[in-house]
């Protein structure tokens, strides 16, 4: 693995945010990895590998050419319009460079198909603002040299060290209730299997759109549930949100693109993690 060292330097755009700073770990030790943070944090001011850059007052271009990546990584937050901008700058650089764009989107760009799990070849459709804006991404990035795009599209997160579980384990402490949607079907993942999957496509240079979602389907009451149970919480309290009377899914499984079986990800594995 160390022999690539040399070979790629690597930007994460959001380095600070919570898959962003996973991703970073889990390539600093490989390749030369860059990143970005956003709030001042002693931690990321200290290391020299980082840059602050606010995506809505900041120039992406002054980052590129300081650092010249031949991969970057958005994952970005904030502001949609900021980073529609911050894309639109990001392919004028791809377009002029042999850099490669992997580019974090979304189940929710599907989020308007709620019959069935969606596919990588899938048309995308979304109700939602949050779709909208990654199908918007999405699509820009679709027009350029199909091997320098990697599209990873995510189900929901639920890594031990996640803004999801964290919020569960506060309303435990605080005793309020924790949303369920028991109409809900999806998948899911964890930060960890995320950074290594990321990893493998660097390596096998491979390009696309990537379902990483879990193999297995799961109700999201369910799942929650087996979380607090996981967790070790015997009085969690509930909200049941009913937002249709059917089934509906969000789930992003793949059919083209196979990753290797020691790469692939059942919930279970998620809820063992959970009880480290």
């Amino acid at each position: 693995m160390k022999e690539n060292a040399n070979k790629h330097r690597i930007l994460i755009l959001g380095a600070s945010g919570f898959i962003g700073n996973a991703i970073y770990k889990e390539l600093c030790s490989y390749f030369k990895t860059y990143g970005t943070f956003n709030t001042a944090r002693k931690t990321f001011e200290d290391n020299k590998h980082f840059f602050q850059y606010n995506v809505e007052e900041d120039d992406v271009f002054e980052i590129l050419d300081a650092i010249r990546p031949t991969i970057i990584i958005s994952a970005l937050r904030g502001d949609f319009s900021a980073q529609v901008i911050a894309h639109t700058h990001l392919v004028e650089y791809i377009l002029k460079h042999n850099t490669r764009l992997f580019f974090m989107s979304s189940a929710n760009v599907f989020d308007a198909y709620s019959q069935y799990p969606s596919y990588e070849l899938d048309k995308t459709l979304s109700h939602s603002i949050y779709g909208h804006f990654k199908i918007k991404i999405e699509n820009m990035l679709m027009r350029l040299p199909k091997k320098q795009i990697v599209i990873l599209r995510l189900p929901m997160v639920f890594g031990s060290q996640s803004p999801r579980i964290k919020d569960i384990k506060q309303h435990l402490i605080d005793k309020t209730p924790i949303e369920v949607f028991p109409n809900l079907i999806l998948n899911v993942t964890n930060e960890s299997k995320i950074t290594q999957q990321i990893h493998y496509i660097i390596n096998r240079n491979k390009y696309g759109i990537y379902h990483l979602g879990s193999t297995d389907l799961v109700h999201h009451d369910e799942f929650i549930k087996d979380i607090v149970k996981t967790i070790g919480h015997t009085s969690p309290i509930y909200k049941h949100v009913f937002t249709t009377n059917d089934d509906r899914y969000l789930a992003v499984l793949p059919k083209e693109n196979l990753l290797p079986k020691h790469l692939q990800l059942h919930s279970q594995e998620i809820l063992r993690e959970l009880e480290v």
